[in-house]
Order: C-alpha cells, then sequence, then structure tokens
C-alpha cells in the first residue's frame, strides 16, 4: 500500500504531533508499506527527502522556530494525480491541512485526520476565551469531511462524539520502553544540577508556554522546598516563557530542548514528573516519565485518565490544590514515590510502538478498501 501523511511539522521540530507522525510513519515502513510525507520545509532552499513533498510555510505566531505549510490545493492534487497514495493521512489542521482534505476529495482519495492538538483550549490561554466556541466549530467542520477522525484517548475520543465530530475512532499512543528507560540514569548529570544523589529532583519535559500551565508546577515546587531546601527544579524545553521564568526563578535549572537519548538521561536522571497542562490532546511525555520510572503528577485528563492510576503511579489530581499536595506528598516520601516510579516502568511495557502501527495500517486500509468498494459498485 501507498499512504500519504500531511503534516504542518517534522522532527527536528520537537513537540508531540512531529514525533507522533515520524513514528507512524515508520510504523507503517517496518510494515512494508510505502510512505510519502508532505510538509513545509524548515529552511530556504531545504531539499526534499526520498518519497517527501516539500511545501512553502510561513512562521508560526509565538511558536518561533515552527512553520505552518501554505495553501497547496492545486500542487498537492498534481501530485496525487501522478502518483495516487491509497489513503491519506491528515495531521493538522492548518492551510496544508485544508488544501490536503480538498485535494484528496477531489480525486476521492480516502482521508483520515486526527486531533493532535486542541485548539479550542488554546483560546483561553491566550486571553480569547470568547473564540473558543468558534475554534471548534472550525474544528469540527474541518474533520467532518474526513472518512475517519481519530483520537487518542476514549476520554477525547467522547467529547469529540458530543460535539458534533463524526466517524471519530480510537486509535491509541505508544512509548519506546527501549529508549526511555531508567538504566540511563547519570549521576554526572545530576552533578550539574547541583542535586546530592539522595535529594530529590523534579523535572517538567515540554514547551515552556502559556498554555502549559506552569505557574501550577512553579508553585508546587517551592510547596515542596518548603519541606526539602536542597530539591532542584530541572526544565527541558524551550518557549515564549522561559525567559520570564529564568528571570523570575534562578535557582531552576533550564536544559533546553534535548532530544533522543539526550532527552532519555534527562528523563532517567531525575526523581519525579510535574505535568500541570490541560490543554493536550494526549501528553506523550506522560508516558515517557513513566517508560523513565518517575512517579508523575497530572491531571486527570488524556494520557495520565488513560495509563496513570492514582496512588499506584504517581498522582491524577482533579484541581491546583490536589496537585501542590500531590507533589509534596510525593516529593517528601522517598520510598514512596520509588515504588510508584517501578510500578509506572512496569504499566507501560506493554505499550509498543509495532502493536500503534499495526492499528493504524488496519485503520487505512480499511478506509481504502472502503473507497475502492464504492467505486466497484459505482462502476458496474
Amino acid at each position: 500500500m501507498h499512504y500519504a501523511l500531511v503534516t504542518e511539522t517534522w522532527p527536528p521540530e520537537v513537540n508531540g504531533v512531529a514525533l507522533t507522525v515520524r513514528s507512524l510513519q515508520r510504523g507503517l515502513q517496518r510494515r512494508g508499506h510505502r510512505v510519502s510525507v508532505v510538509r513545509p520545509a524548515q529552511e530556504r532552499g531545504q531539499a526534499a527527502g526520498q518519497d517527501e513533498l516539500l511545501v512553502r510555510g510561513g512562521p508560526l505566531p509565538r511558536y518561533p522556530g515552527l512553520r505552518f505549510g501554505l495553501v497547496s490545493a492545486c500542487r498537492l492534487q498534481q501530485a496525487w494525480k501522478r502518483d495516487r497514495p491509497d489513503a491519506i493521512y491528515i495531521a493538522t489542521e492548518g492551510p496544508l491541512g485544508w488544501s490536503a482534505l480538498r485535494a484528496a476529495r477531489r480525486l476521492s482519495i480516502p482521508v483520515a485526520s486526527a486531533v493532535h492538538t486542541r485548539f479550542d483550549l488554546y483560546m483561553r490561554d491566550y486571553g480569547l476565551a470568547l473564540l473558543e466556541p468558534v475554534a471548534l466549530r472550525w474544528m469540527r467542520r474541518f474533520h467532518n469531511r474526513a472518512d475517519v477522525t481519530l483520537a487518542p484517548t476514549r476520554e477525547l475520543e467522547q467529547f469529540l462524539e458530543e460535539s458534533g465530530f463524526e466517524r471519530t475512532k480510537r486509535l491509541a499512543r505508544a512509548v519506546d520502553t527501549a529508549r526511555f528507560d531508567p538504566q540511563l540514569r547519570d549521576p554526572a548529570l545530576r552533578a550539574e544540577w547541583g542535586a546530592d544523589p539522595e535529594e530529590v529532583v523534579a523535572i517538567h519535559v515540554g514547551r515552556i508556554a502559556a498554555e502549559k500551565n506552569l505557574a501550577l508546577a512553579v508553585n508546587a515546587f517551592r510547596e515542596l522546598q518548603q519541606h526539602r531546601p536542597q530539591a532542584r527544579m530541572v526544565w527541558v524545553g524551550d518557549g515564549p516563557q522561559r525567559a520570564a521564568l529564568e528571570r523570575h526563578n534562578p535557582d531552576f535549572i533550564f536544559c533546553g530542548v534535548k532530544r533522543g537519548e539526550d532527552l532519555a538521561r534527562h528523563f532517567a536522571s531525575a526523581d519525579m514528573f510535574l505535568f500541570p497542562s490541560l490543554s493536550e490532546t494526549f501528553g506523550n511525555v506522560t508516558l515517557e516519565s513513566m517508560a523513565s520510572s518517575l512517579a508523575t503528577v497530572a491531571f486527570d485528563y488524556g494520557a495520565a485518565r488513560e495509563h496513570l492510576v492514582d496512588g499506584m503511579h504517581g498522582a491524577c489530581v482533579t484541581d491546583e490544590k490536589g496537585f501542590i499536595d500531590a507533589v509534596v506528598r510525593i516529593g517528601c516520601n522517598d520510598a514512596l514515590r520509588s515504588a510508584m516510579g517501578e510500578r509506572a516502568r512496569a504499566a507501560v511495557t506493554g505499550l509498543h510502538p509495532d502493536r500503534v502501527a499495526a492499528d493504524f495500517d488496519a485503520l487505512l486500509r480499511d478506509i481504502a478498501t472502503r473507497e475502492e468498494t464504492h467505486a466497484s459498485i459505482a462502476a458496474a
């Protein structure tokens, strides 16, 4: 089969969408399929790789280093006429995603889309709460033109169905437990952080931006420091709020963006993961922290609701007080924190990327076969 993946973001950009789509691409290739990728060029003059179509892009406001794809429906239609995919997966709802959807519909190529980002919730975080229902309508209009819309959790799938999204289906997420491994714990790295071997290190991994609710992580850590003054707070990632966060918290350790084994080493060298975000569709970092044997404190939704058992692997909380209390309780109890981390690792060992790739393959094959059946009936 030939599948085409359309995305506005792609590694080396570091975000959940880029890494998830790359994982899906590799999974389909391991299953013997040809996979072509449509994405914006990340720099002027960038050469396209094999089975890759690069389109023009523009800078994404408030997201330095990221670009969105410009309208390219005619170009995509011409490319797919010459080399027709059996099915198309559209990961993002930007101008490139809309172009791909229009081109696919004109050519009667089946389309799967996915809700990777809750743009409606982002409206609140950027002071545009009145636009929240507008954003949701815009998302619904886009996804209801696809043959199927994928959601990573049962919770999100139910929300989409209740909000008028049609033909939704859950596609689980996975984590590479060979890469995210507690054996990568690095005493030298902890020493760079100024952390004693027995002292607790809290870590946050992700974009340092308003939508991540980071003030809560700061408040929770400061409360923990009242009980453990030598505790350390480590931030991995970058974003528009980093400069202010560094300025107001000179004792915090900022490591910047990390990738691959270096990212896994940072996870494994911490002791607990603080994830205060309320705007994720999933939160891949939750699984990565669990695979790294970190007790995790997160809100009871997304990946945490799906995989993290409150009191077993960390804490799933429902309000800010619960978040702060959990950080203090788990941060102050070394034996509890260690046991939670071990159980968290065991809980995600079965979430293998190959299983997700197989499910994704079956889903794309299903919509492709359905289209072939419809075409045969129409021609009869």
